[in-house]
């Protein structure tokens, strides 16, 4: 037995709604929107805003909000924007006191947003909710804040890389793309310059030469080396083409704007570098570019099964109390062994004492480390160097259960990657890049803090 309507025999004015009535307070929106810390983040948030000058923007709330909003539900910035539209308990997050059935702001506007709201600010607000965390578990284990003096606490650290969302580099491609890229650059020089004729670049014999072994499912290392020096020479007469006619402009305006100047350094940059490894025949050069839109995005080895090179941001992250914090974010590969102190340090400046216990990989404890970790009585898990020392069986069993508690700071990623994203940083600036990672975190506090409390 069913019961079906015609789209056809009902009318939109007579489709009943409960919008007249209360909004649920079990809501998860309305649940959320009181725990929440909105004072410290609008806080932040306006640290770069003129309060007394300049045109009225957007409500720090809202948009604070709808960068929470994005996150969580992993949308694109245009869907976040229908979503808010279109979702009245959203909207009551959001702190309106009425329902707007018009777009709020335009998704373009989260571009400023992202650059208002940094790593640091959302580290700020962190900091505030990794404390506020601490003392409600002080108060369930029955020590009041004032009777810890010694170490105590577990302190998780990682290192991890949070992946923009580019296509795989290759050189072929890259020298294709920087080859397009300079006769484009030729096509608007050509436009304002007195040449009565566009310089020769062949671009079509050049795609030619390039779409002939990028369509091989399987290529030599001769054909690509060969391709590779056929694409150097298309875009080193290139650049002499534009030498020569941006000479022209030496006492007029100069033809191209900041972006079109960017992409001309970048492609320059890339021909360098890919000229360098073609004549030291190497597959290494310092800052190596892999993409021109992105070129502050570097290639880190991970030496993992499954990506031995992912290309993006790579950050040291802390876990404590169950809630992530960004400790390092760095767009170059670094060893996570020289992070240590500063992450240990920056646990005693939140709590006002050291972690009893630190559980790490065994890439952080170098010698240095190890010692430097005893002399302040900080526990670890991992085994001592030198000849194994005899263990009793409680002992044992006590340092792999607490050893087996680091996988808390592994799920941390995997929640990060799969539920919101992590391992596909879709924005393109670098600081905008940053502030989407800074901003999952966020989220993911935001989560544990709402299943402690009201779940």
């Amino acid at each position: 037995m069913y019961t079906y309507t015609s789209n056809k025999q009902q009318k939109i004015e007579e489709f009943k709604t409960d919008f007249e009535l209360a909004l649920d307070p079990k809501n998860r929106w309305i649940r959320l929107s009181s725990i929440t810390p909105w004072d410290d983040l609008v806080k932040e948030y306006t640290r770069s805003l003129n309060q007394k000058y300049g045109a009225p923007g957007l409500n720090p709330r809202v948009a604070v909000g709808s960068l929470i909003i994005k996150h969580k539900l992993n949308l694109s910035d245009e869907e976040t924007v229908r979503t808010i539209q279109e979702n009245i308990f959203i909207q009551y997050f959001l702190g309106l006191d009425r329902y707007h059935p018009e777009p709020l702001f335009h998704p373009s506007v989260f571009v400023d947003l992202r650059k208002r709201m940094g790593v640091a600010n959302y580290d700020k607000v962190s900091q505030k909710i990794i404390q506020f965390a601490r003392n409600e578990e002080l108060k369930e284990k029955g020590k009041g804040e004032k009777r810890v003096k010694k170490n105590w606490g577990i302190l998780q650290l990682d290192a991890t890389v949070a992946d923009q969302y580019i296509k795989y580099p290759t050189d072929l491609d890259l020298l294709n793309d920087s080859r397009e890229w300079s006769e484009e650059l030729i096509d608007k020089i050509f436009e304002t310059s007195m040449l009565p004729k566009k310089p020769r670049t062949y671009r079509r014999v050049a795609r030619n030469d390039y779409l002939n072994v990028a369509k091989k499912k399987n290529k030599t290392a001769k054909e690509i080396r060969k391709a590779i020096r056929k694409q150097l020479n298309y875009l080193k007469r290139n650049f002499g083409y534009i030498d020569d006619m941006l000479d022209m402009f030496e006492q007029g305006a100069f033809p191209l704007n900041h972006t079109e100047q960017k992409y001309l350094w970048v492609i320059r940059e890339v021909y360098r570098q890919q000229n360098y490894m073609y004549r030291n025949n190497t597959h290494q050069c310092e800052h190596r570019i892999v993409s021109i839109h992105q070129p502050h995005v570097r290639p880190i080895v991970r030496g993992k099964a499954g990506s031995k090179v992912e290309f993006g941001s790579k950050i040291g992250v802390s876990l404590n109390c169950g809630y992530a914090r960004i400790n390092k974010l760095n767009w170059d590969a670094y060893n996570e062994c020289n992070d240590v102190e500063a992450q240990v340090g920056a646990y005693k400046d939140i709590h006002g004492h050291y972690p009893d216990i630190l559980l790490v990989d065994k890439i952080y404890l170098t010698k240095s480390n190890r010692k430097w970790l005893k002399d302040r009585e900080i526990t670890i898990t991992n085994k001592a160097l030198g000849r194994p020392k005899k263990e009793t069986s409680y002992a044992k069993n006590k340092r792999k259960k607490l050893k087996n508690k680091r996988n808390q700071i592994e799920g941390k990623f995997g929640e990060g990657k799969n539920g919101n994203s992590l391992n596909k940083v879709r924005a393109r600036l670098k600081d905008t890049s940053e502030s989407w990672v800074a901003g999952i975190f966020f989220v993911m506090n935001l989560n544990m803090l709402y299943s402690q409390l009201i779940l």
